[in-house]
């Protein structure tokens, strides 16, 4: 019954375009969903704070309109999903963020209060998880309706259930991710007092200058971690099945191995931890490595043949994913293809884009099948 109803929700989300004309109760549907769910998240952070909600993020929690905030989050949900129902012959939009919203007020709504938990010492990320969807999702959604790279390439694209679960499980288990990243910082940092006087001269850089250095040493590291990643069989596993989505748009960045998160973390925040640089240029930097790597997936167009071959773009990128034989073991940049020039990986032909994506070999589909996945493929 309720893998039927599952079913019913996943084909009213891909419903085909002409038949998401306003007045059919698509909008109001979709939206109110993503508000419901928005909304039960951060109701569930606040009940929760011990085990589902990011210290980092406390301050905004404790902002005085927070929790207004969260009120008219679940009203827009609860007019929209009746407007929905009220629209549309297929009710599973509308019904489910009514029972999400319904749900979300019948545990506390706006006003909840914490509740005793025990605390583990561990927490999941889901507030940091809802700021990350709305912040890139409210962002590129409407950017990629408006200009996009293929026309006809819908917002539920096939595969977007398993992207958005990546999205859910590297935001939910950010603090396992950082504890098992940081560890090699925090040797590094016991054993190098010696290095004290020239973090110092860093930290007392300007911070544009730290922010400008820190992306140009981040991306020299992420650029020989990403050729590895490509040279040595076993370790392709693992990437492979970022590069196995079959189709680009803002969510395809989230597909990557919880093993190749936790690397790819410790060793391009290894300079950065160790050097010097100000907490504020780290927490910057963060920030806009989230919003550049879903940028460089997105479903843009623009050929951009100028600026390419300087600042990373949305055309650079998706040559290091196509399948074509000429995209093969290109463009390993994250921001400045500089690096790629400078070692011989530069691609970008003036105008092309890549025609498909993905990997020649079979990578399995779902989240738990390509977390097995590098462990059990056969090396050839």
């Amino acid at each position: 019954m309720l893998g039927k109803f599952f079913k019913r929700l996943e084909h009213d989300l891909g419903a085909p375009i002409e038949v998401r004309g306003f007045g059919s109760g698509w909008f109001s549907g979709f939206f109110a969903l993503l508000f419901a769910v928005c909304g039960f998240g951060m109701v569930v952070a606040l009940r929760y704070p011990g085990w589902f909600s990011t210290p980092e993020l406390q301050a905004v929690k404790d902002w005085q309109g927070f929790r207004g905030m969260v009120h008219v989050f679940l009203l827009i949900a609860y007019g929209l999903s009746l407007l929905s129902l009220l629209l549309r012959p297929r009710k599973a939009l509308g019904a489910t963020a009514l029972v999400i919203a319904v749900v979300a007020a019948l545990i506390g709504g706006a006003n909840v209060q914490p509740a005793e938990t025990h605390d583990w010492g561990v927490f999941f990320g889901i507030d940091f998880f809802v700021v990350n969807l709305l912040a890139t999702g409210f962002m590129f959604a409407p950017i990629e309706r408006m200009f996009p790279h293929r026309e006809g390439q819908r917002l539920f694209r096939i595969e977007w259930r398993e992207d958005l679960f990546y999205y859910l499980i590297s935001s939910m288990m950010v603090q396992l991710f950082a504890f098992l990243a940081l560890a090699p910082q925090a040797y590094v940092n016991a054993h190098t007092g010696s290095w004290d006087q020239f973090r110092q001269w860093v930290a007392n850089l300007p911070w544009a200058v730290q922010f400008l250095a820190a992306i140009v040493l981040s991306d020299l590291f992420q650029y020989w971690y990403h050729r590895v990643f490509h040279r040595v069989p076993f370790l392709w596993g693992f990437h492979a099945v970022h590069h196995s989505a079959k189709a680009m748009d803002w969510l395809a960045g989230a597909r990557m191995h919880f093993v190749e998160i936790v690397l790819l973390r410790g060793v391009t925040s290894l300079p950065l931890f160790t050097l010097g640089f100000a907490p504020s240029v780290l927490q910057a930097y963060i920030g806009f490595v989230y919003v550049y790597s879903s940028l460089l997936h997105a479903n843009l167009k623009g050929d951009f043949d100028g600026l390419g071959h300087w600042l990373a773009t949305p055309r650079f990128h998706h040559w290091h994913h196509g399948l074509e034989d000429e995209a093969i073991d290109v463009n390993f940049a994250i921001h400045l293809p500089l690096l790629d020039k400078l070692f011989g990986t530069f691609f970008l032909p003036p105008g092309r884009w890549p025609q498909n994506y993905g990997v020649p070999e079979q990578v399995p589909q779902g989240y738990w099948a390509q977390a097995k996945y590098p462990f059990v493929r056969k090396i050839t």
